[in-house]
């Protein structure tokens, strides 16, 4: 099948962008590295009017660092980040969430704003940077940023807090210290395909970061704050006996079956920590 009739064109920077966008009156798209966007035209789940390429616009590939944060442009792609070509402020987590996505051709292209822009519920960066505490800094027609919490910038599935004139142009991702511990545990049918659940936990006892997270649900990402506190206080042993109580309070209205495999997956990614810990 073939996409429908659409216009393109190319954005020379991020301003550059944001005024096309605002051009097109809703009906623009961003194409950035399109490994989501792609299929989503070509099976007409997707009719932009207009696609703005953003591929080479100056402004989405900045990098800044201090001793707290570090930001990484929208546009640095997931192979990028896999091999180490930028900074890892989390201790090898973004390498070893990078390593997972999809196929090494999807990797080459896709790129991490887009990956957060689309909004997948089970795209492995959704579920990661919230779980990191993570904020997405945004530019719109007004030309100042916006910061999103990355936790609640995803409202459901493929739904952002994103304006009709908003483009993503950096991720600022907190710091782990060297004695953070961190786990990621994905359940899918095979290697490269989207999740059907998804645990995180991170325990950074020098910084006081203590997060767990439940993803690739039917929505936003969700913190598990009783389990999150346990971890902190009593370790993942004693946090991995709240899982599926407070899992079924935050999804009340979830089958059994899909509450268990994300107590599952939440499970293996605190244990996981447990062993690092050991």
């Amino acid at each position: 099948m073939k996409p429908a009739a659409f216009d393109l064109r190319h954005a020379a920077s991020v301003s550059d962008a944001v005024e096309i966008l605002a051009e097109s009156d809703g009906e623009g798209k961003v194409l950035a590295g399109g490994q989501s966007l792609g299929p989503m035209l070509n099976l007409r789940l997707a009719r932009p009017r207009l696609l703005v390429d953003i591929k080479r616009a100056a402004g989405f590939r900045e990098l800044a660092a201090d001793g707290k944060v570090f930001s990484i442009g929208a546009g640095w792609t997931h192979a990028e980040i896999e091999d180490g070509i930028v900074e890892d402020p989390t201790q090898g987590l973004l390498r070893f969430v990078a390593h997972g996505i999809a196929y090494r051709a999807v990797r080459n292209r896709g790129t991490m704003g887009g990956s957060l822009a689309h909004a997948d519920p089970a795209a492995d960066w959704v579920s990661t940077l919230a779980a990191l505490g993570a904020t997405i800094v945004a530019q719109g027609a007004a030309k100042q940023a916006r910061r999103y919490a990355a936790e609640t910038f995803v409202q459901g599935a493929f739904m952002t807090k994103l304006t009709e004139n908003e483009v993503i142009v950096a991720i600022e991702i907190p710091r782990l210290s060297t004695t953070a511990r961190w786990a990621y545990h994905k359940i899918n049918r095979k290697t490269g395909e989207f999740a059907n659940a998804l645990g995180v936990a991170i325990l950074d006892q020098k910084t006081g970061l203590s997060r767990v997270l439940a993803g690739a649900t039917d929505g936003p990402p969700l913190i598990l704050p009783r389990t999150s506190g346990r971890l902190y206080e009593a370790g993942p042993e004693a946090a991995c006996r709240l899982i599926a109580d407070e899992l079924a309070e935050i999804l009340p209205n979830s089958d059994i079956d899909g509450l268990e495999l994300h107590a599952v997956a939440v499970r293996r990614a605190l244990m996981q920590v447990s062993k690092e810990q050991g």
